[in-house]
């Protein structure tokens, strides 16, 4: 089974990114900021990143900037926030993202890309 971190200082939008993922039989972990997630992912091995950007002590730039210079195998990040700007993009990018998505993500959008950067088949 798939290891998802889901990093969000949003407990609302943690749950329904959770719901979403767990129905779809991902294992899911969460974290409300970027020094939480950091230590999580230092600590288990997870198979892809789900990010916010503006959270509190480490937002997602930080977290994802720390993350790619770990010595771990490199798991695919996927940004999702509410700024929808092109410079928030290729800032994403450029902390290490491998996709960017603006909330609210909906759920078959979500599955899509997840399934795609995992390497795995639809349904």
């Amino acid at each position: 089974m798939k290891r998802i971190l889901i990093v969000d200082d949003a407990a609302t939008v943690r749950l329904y990114h959770r719901e979403i993922l767990e129905a779809a039989d991902f294992a899911v972990e969460e974290a409300m900021n970027g020094i939480e997630a950091l230590e999580k992912a230092l600590q288990t091995g997870f198979d892809l990143f789900l990010v916010d950007i503006n959270m509190p002590k480490l937002d997602g730039y930080g977290f994802l900037r720390e993350l790619r210079g770990q010595d771990l195998r490199q798991a695919p990040a996927i940004m999702i926030s509410t700024e929808a700007k092109a410079s928030d993009e290729q800032r994403a990018y450029a902390a290490g993202a491998n996709l960017y998505l603006t909330k609210p993500v909906k759920p078959e959008q979500l599955l899509t890309q997840v399934r795609l950067l995992l390497g795995e088949p639809r349904p």
